[in-house]
């Protein structure tokens, strides 16, 4: 039997689909039985409503060792999929102990029980840091803790030291580091709020480059890498490095709406993060626009997904016409 974490979310609720569709046997941990409701949108979206019915839900936590020693109970693979993702600097605290101590648990319940093999869904931010005058980031790219992190960067990659904690006590372990991942289901979280921004009216855009890549992309990959024989590797899960300018131009073309107009250089991102940052102090409102995301929306950095695309000759979802497909959810 598989048991999936984050199964109520975007990678775990299409991880879902695909492993049933395999006539796999499948454990999904929740913690809100009203977020299932999404997962059965994403069953219906897929034509698998058939299907949902199969799967064997499971409340706990990934900091809760009771609902764990209960969810591992007869359990082969694990697919790690929960995390909190938050670029808000409050959330400091949680995400450390969600991403890093709630990714111990589950390591320690991998060793404890005997599985077989543990896929763990981490993110490029979690990749290494480009020297001076490079570009391009790949899966050797060293890690250099004297430069900038977010807190959301750090946790993730404490949680990869988990991992190779784990695999360093002989439990077989495969990395997936995937891009930011657009999928059907959830409208109003992740990637959704390029979408959502958009339809409001967006006036600014960057031109800084992302990796993306589509949630289908990230579970073929994550299914054929944990059933292969490969171990204690990680790989970057990217379709390609795109502007934000392409990103935002793509989706409002694809929702006949008028295009972001207004060119924001690292100036007025600047002020802009730093007036989100003031708002919130008197309001008292989550953070919107962080320093972190002001510097990421003029990052020059390439992740190369040269790995994944020679290990297992795959081909990845064209993005372009990815994004004008799902722009018809909104």
């Amino acid at each position: 039997m598989i048991l999936v974490t984050g199964a109520t979310g975007l990678v775990g609720s299409h991880l879902l689909v695909k492993l049933l569709q395999e006539n796999e046997a499948v454990k999904a941990l929740y913690r809100n039985k009203e977020n299932i409701e999404k997962v059965r949108n994403v069953f219906r979206y897929k034509n698998q409503l058939n299907l949902f019915d199969k799967i064997n839900w499971i409340e706990g936590n990934i900091n809760d060792i009771p609902s764990l020693n209960k969810a591992f109970e007869n359990i082969r693979q694990v697919y790690h999929c929960a995390a909190l993702i938050s670029f808000d600097p409050n959330d400091e605290e949680e995400l450390r102990k969600t991403n890093i101590e709630g990714t111990a648990n589950i390591v320690n319940c991998c060793i404890d029980f005997k599985v077989d093999k543990l896929c763990y869904i981490s993110s490029i931010a979690a990749l290494g840091d480009a020297k001076e005058n490079e570009y391009t980031i790949t899966e050797e790219t060293e890690w250099n803790s004297e430069k900038f992190h977010s807190d959301y960067a750090i946790s993730k990659y404490g949680a990869e030291m988990e991992i190779w904690r784990g695999f360093q006590e002989g439990l077989k372990v495969i990395i997936l580091n995937p891009g930011v991942i657009f999928g059907y289901g959830f409208p109003k979280q992740g990637s959704s709020a390029f979408f959502n921004s958009i339809k409001k009216g967006l006036a600014f855009y960057t031109k800084g480059k992302i990796g993306i890549v589509a949630v289908e992309d990230v579970v073929n990959c994550a299914v054929i890498l944990t059933n292969k024989n490969y171990n204690g590797q990680r790989y970057t899960i990217v379709s390609e490095n795109i502007t934000l300018e392409s990103i935002l131009f793509t989706i409002a073309d694809a929702m006949n709406t008028k295009r972001p107009f207004l060119y924001a250089n690292k100036t007025v991102t600047n002020i802009a993060w730093k007036l989100d940052w003031l708002l919130c102090k008197i309001t008292g409102r989550k953070r919107g626009f962080t320093k972190t995301s002001s510097r990421s929306s003029h990052s020059t950095t390439i992740y190369s997904n040269s790995k994944i695309t020679e290990t297992l000759d795959y081909n990845f979802l064209d993005m372009t016409n990815y994004l004008t497909l799902l722009s018809q959810e909104f």
